[in-house]
């Protein structure tokens, strides 16, 4: 019991560093998004790089080099992560954070959605419930917005064909990022080393924005080293729930710190979008109550 408990609060602790992003990045302009991105690529790598050292963990290197298919995944999933993290910076660097949580909201909905699609898993009545309520939402917003909420679907999709990818590669955290941004290594050092170049970097030019660009790497990794203290810990379903924090954290900011607008047209596509996530979140536990009641005979027995 300790010991989940302990893994609940590595859980909170990650998904509060994911949620409170959106007061990082604008703290590293005029630097450009792709100019932050290939920092947190470069940075992220010699932290991880700097953890496995203190930890000698170094075993795992040869068997993830020599598996073509893993290798494949996860090369992928590098470019997959790229294409999030760029679009992420842009958003909350562009106000807009408010769509950047929606993103992260349906995120979880979306990843059924590749179940079905991809790996032909099958939903359950309430999941398809959850699911056309949230089309509808999405479908609202876009009227809202004048636009497809193109930041949050993107986010979404990305982030869940991430997940997918990882599920199918079955790597850890550390070792995964470091695969993955060492695939972005070369692409993301010419691309800062072009820009330096030209003299168009932020990178250098003042010591605080130096320091917190180099910093990206910092706090890229350690939210992940929480996630997996605490994947190991707990149960998925109470992962499933700490998940919403980050969105709810990210939305908060975007209203009350950044002050962006929320018309009502906006706030009845959140308010249809949490009604979908309450919806697939007590389907989820129905469904992982029922699961573990099943068991109990046979565990007694």
């Amino acid at each position: 019991m300790a010991d989940e408990r302990r893994g609940t609060l590595y859980g909170v602790l990650a998904y509060l560093c994911w949620g409170l992003f959106p007061l990082y990045w604008p703290l590293l302009e005029p630097a450009d998004a792709l100019e932050i991105l290939g920092h947190r690529v470069v940075w992220s790598l010699v932290f991880v790089v700097a953890v496995l050292a203190a930890r000698r963990q170094w075993a795992w290197v040869r068997d993830y080099v020599t598996d073509r298919r893993r290798m494949g995944l996860l090369s992928t999933a590098a470019v997959v992560i790229a294409v999030n993290w760029g679009v992420y910076i842009w958003g909350v660097n562009h106000d807009h954070v408010v769509e950047t949580s929606l993103g992260y909201f349906i995120n979880p909905l979306v990843t059924v959605l590749l179940g079905v699609l991809v790996l032909g898993e099958r939903l359950r009545r309430l999941q398809w419930v959850a699911t056309g309520i949230a089309a509808l939402a999405v479908i609202g917003l876009a009227v809202d917005y004048g636009r497809p909420p193109w930041i949050a679907l993107t986010l979404a999709v990305s982030f869940g064909s991430y997940g997918l990818l990882k599920k199918k590669a079955n790597a850890g955290a550390v070792e995964s990022l470091t695969i993955e941004t060492t695939v972005l290594l070369i692409p993301a050092l010419v691309y800062l080393a072009v820009i330096s170049l030209q003299g168009t970097n932020d990178f250098g030019h003042d010591g605080s924005r130096t320091l917190l660009l180099a910093g990206t790497g910092v706090i890229t990794a350690i939210p992940l080293l929480f996630f997996g203290a605490s994947a190991t810990r707990v149960p998925l379903s109470t992962l499933g729930l700490l998940q919403y924090l980050a969105p709810t954290l990210q939305f908060l900011l975007g209203v009350v710190v950044y002050g962006e607008p929320l018309p009502l047209g906006r706030l009845l596509g959140f308010i249809a979008v949490w009604t979908a996530l309450g919806v697939f979140s007590y389907d989820a536990l129905t469904a992982h109550h029922r699961r573990h009641t099943a068991l109990e005979p046979a565990a007694i027995g």
